[in-house]
């Protein structure tokens, strides 16, 4: 329902769940914090100033938005984003943390496989200026913060 990937869409999150690296996905495998049955969570490769190298989660099942979300594995969802929040309190000494949750294009949705953001926030920071200027991280920017995760897990 109200779905845009054209047809033959590779999808890149799919790749790095199936554990592919290629000029198809920017996902490393080295990003992969946490994974079970129904979810995954990695570093994303888009970094916004300030709140640098933030954690998604999604499912595992190509999902593409919330219309076609299932609701058993919200749950799951939640209860993941519930531990990397509170990790990224103890990580990184985050004052708050922010959800984003992205659909459609016209809702600034890029990768059609539902994703949630969980971004660290700061005290002061200038999130909302710099979150449209993101840009993508070098893999090895990333790995030191999936460590920092897989250690909650």
């Amino acid at each position: 329902m109200f779905n845009h990937a054209p047809v033959n869409y590779v999808c890149p999150i799919c790749l790095a769940i199936e554990g592919i690296e290629s000029d198809q996905t920017w996902i490393k495998q080295a990003d992969i914090f946490y994974r079970d049955e129904l979810v995954c969570g990695f570093i994303g490769s888009k970094s916004v100033e300030g709140n640098e190298c933030h954690p998604l989660i999604v499912p595992i099942k190509h999902i593409e938005n919330i219309y076609d979300f299932p609701e058993d594995i919200g749950g799951r969802m939640l209860e993941v984003a519930k531990k990397v929040a509170v990790g990224l309190k103890q990580t990184r000494n985050a004052d708050g943390i922010t959800l984003m949750q992205n659909n459609e294009p016209a809702g600034d949705q890029h990768a059609f496989h539902f994703h949630l953001h969980v971004f660290p926030r700061f005290n002061n920071d200038s999130f909302h200026e710099e979150l449209w200027k993101a840009q993508r991280s070098e893999p090895e920017e990333r790995i030191k913060f999936a460590e920092e995760l897989k250690s909650i897990f």
